[in-house]
């Protein structure tokens, strides 16, 4: 096949999109929505995946409803060609194996190629790790004299040391909070619910913050939110705003890493797995579906074992002129 790239514009007529919407994509949304509940962001992602493959599928004028495994490599071999890095692809390729299977259970085909498509190699990104003087060093670099200071510091020390994504942060409501208890409940991907344990010292920082945040004027459409902004106007704190929070508190710390919020969460996985904790706990406070996305950090572990034993042992010390 010649290399094509995927002009994600519409590409077939109005009516021809009409139909498709009415005969399937529709329904995909709604199964994905109601049998596979799915988050927001998630369902709009296996839309824009689904969008993708019938733009291209439109160009080949195949049908749908009759897509082989020809198509699906061929449709593969246009995300690569496009020079998409093979998490993306995967990730393509996950939302187009799904709308797959969803033709096969609404009987609207009688065959599967979903199954037959393999994922796209792809090779083990270690993220970024804070050490936990970093983390202090961030967390002293809070200003605590600004109306919002005793916040961000909350914020930081629930983020770190409850492993919450971003989105889990921003979502968190009052409601969700068993201070006495010691535990949070967090709502993760696909709406699923775990119980958290939660650090004295988090648990100290927030209610420091709840001094100040019931001084604050609320609108009562956000008054059970956690984290509140108020700047720009009084309401839920978003992802966009912790992101850059986060930055800036690494430069005043002089930590020179490419961080973000998400690197925290890695970080507080990192620092149970050296700690001793068992990796399936892990699993369970992270909200992975999955071990194998968790052991990702046996793999961190072990690069950082290497640099201790690189560095401390006496052989490795002799033969480098120590």
């Amino acid at each position: 096949m010649a290399e094509q790239n995927i002009d994600i514009s519409r590409t077939e007529s109005y009516e021809q999109w009409q139909k498709w919407q009415q005969e399937f994509v529709r329904p995909f949304r709604i199964y994905l929505q109601l049998e596979r509940g799915l988050s927001p962001n998630t369902l709009d992602a296996y839309m824009r995946d689904l969008d993708k493959l019938l733009t291209f599928l439109a160009a080949e004028n195949a049908d749908p409803l009759h897509i082989t495994i020809d198509h699906l490599q061929d449709f593969a071999a246009a995300l690569y060609g496009i020079g998409l890095d093979t998490r993306t692809q995967a990730r393509i390729l996950s939302g187009v194996r799904a709308f797959c299977r969803f033709l096969l259970l609404t009987e609207r085909t009688d065959t599967d190629p979903g199954e037959l498509m393999p994922s796209p190699r792809r090779g083990i990104h270690l993220p970024e790790v804070l050490a936990v003087e970093e983390i202090d060093a961030m967390l002293a670099a809070i200003r605590l004299d600004t109306k919002d200071g005793q916040r961000n510091k909350a914020l930081v020390e629930v983020l770190y040391s409850c492993g919450l994504r971003v989105s889990e942060l921003c979502n968190l409501k009052l409601s969700d909070l068993f201070l006495d208890e010691g535990f949070i409940r967090v709502k993760g991907k696909g709406s699923k619910e775990r119980l958290v344990p939660i650090s004295p010292r988090a648990v100290k920082e927030l209610r420091l913050y709840f001094l100040d945040r019931n001084t604050w004027h609320i609108p009562p459409e956000y008054e059970d939110y956690v984290f509140i902004t108020i700047r720009r106007g009084t309401r839920n704190i978003g992802r966009i705003m912790v992101f850059h929070l986060i930055k800036e508190l690494a430069v005043r710390a002089g930590i020179t890493k490419n961080i973000s919020p998400h690197t925290l969460r890695h970080s507080f996985a990192t620092h149970l797995l050296e700690g001793g904790a068992n990796l399936r706990a892990i699993q369970v406070m992270l909200g992975h579906e999955s071990i194998a996305t968790t052991e990702i950090y046996t793999h961190i572990d072990r690069s950082r074992l290497r640099e201790e034993i690189l560095l401390h042992h006496p052989r490795n010390k002799r033969y480098s002129g120590a």
